[in-house]
């Protein structure tokens, strides 16, 4: 494929194909952006904003939002941000290293730590550098980390990591620690470290495509798959490895979490485990938590439900927000 065909093919999403994103954008009634962000370790990471229509009005909050493994912002996510955007939310997101246009080799993820460093450090610049939260006054804008799946789980790391920077955080089917019904047995994470130690980009722990068993509608597994930039290979070994790791160090510190929380999760879901996520609420030290478990849905909650359910799994998320963003 030609470069710009290619290009092309990057500007056409699942809402007809045959519009461009800011013609799209405008008939929503918001503002969309992209660019190129370089991390401090050099990484070029994509970004995406999504803000409401009207720029001398300050928004009614920031919203830092993070994609799961194997996902991107560029496709069936930006449909919750094109949401919060029309009703008075600012979103900010990024392709995570080795996901979509970001740098990396794709689903390679070496460092879930590195992986929070640039996360922050997004986040960090939008907050000190943009000149119109500036103006706005930006100290009176309340800051939502917005998570799913990894995304939740790097939500988590990013708060106890900064515990002042973000108001509250909006975790949606997170995988803050491996359900036992799903952690692999002795001997295979022995024997999955040690060759990730040696082979750790090889594509070959043997596990099903997730996304049949993340979306519910059979026309939009469709459209999830007509995606170009989403991951079809199998897991590689040292993405495996960390995500073990990091969800086994996350369980031992769930009673760290202190920030507003609000946790969703669908009963149905085979991919992460709800259980897991009642657990996460329960044990969080969090004054203020709630969590939604929703009977029967699967783990793409805000995509590929019926449209029915989309709308009431999006409604709670923003009356959470909305009486959360009342305090400030």
């Amino acid at each position: 494929m030609a470069e710009e065909e290619k290009e092309k093919s990057q500007n056409l999403y699942y809402w007809g194909g045959d519009i461009e994103e800011q013609d799209y954008y405008t008939q929503q009634g918001i503002k969309g952006s992209s660019s190129f962000f370089t991390s401090p370790r050099g990484l070029k990471l994509f970004t995406r904003s999504w803000l409401p229509q009207n720029p001398n009005n300050p928004p009614r909050a920031l919203i830092f939002m993070i994609h799961g493994y194997g996902n991107d912002i560029s496709w069936t996510f930006q449909a919750t941000p094109i949401f919060l955007a029309q009703n008075g939310y600012a979103c900010f997101a990024l392709d995570l290293q080795g996901h979509g246009r970001s740098d990396g080799l794709k689903a390679f993820v070496p460092s879930v730590d590195l992986v929070v460093e640039d996360c922050l450090s997004f986040f960090n610049f939008i907050k000190n550098q943009n000149p119109q939260f500036q103006k706005l006054g930006l100290e009176k804008i309340p800051k939502f980390l917005f998570g799913e799946s990894m995304g939740g789980a790097i939500s988590l790391l990013i708060h106890l990591s900064d515990q002042k920077g973000f108001d509250g955080a909006v975790l949606v089917a997170p995988m803050c620690r491996i359900s036992e019904k799903l952690k692999p047995r002795w001997p295979i994470p022995q024997i999955l470290t040690q060759f990730a130690k040696f082979f750790p980009t090889l594509a070959v722990v043997p596990t099903e495509d997730l996304m049949p068993k993340s979306v519910r509608v059979e026309e939009k597994k469709l459209v999830a798959d007509r995606n170009p930039m989403r991951y079809r290979g199998k897991p590689r070994l040292g993405t495996v490895v960390e995500l073990l790791r990091v969800t086994e160090y996350l369980s031992l510190r769930l009673k760290e979490v202190k920030i507003p929380l609000m946790v969703v999760h669908g009963s149905g879901d085979v991919v992460t485990d709800p259980q897991v996520s009642l657990a996460l609420v329960e044990e969080a030290k969090s004054e203020d938590k709630c969590i939604k478990i929703y009977d029967g849905m699967m783990h793409s909650l805000l995509f590929g439900e019926s449209d029915e359910n989309v709308e009431i799994v999006r409604n709670d998320i923003l009356s959470w927000l909305n009486h959360r963003g009342l305090r400030f």
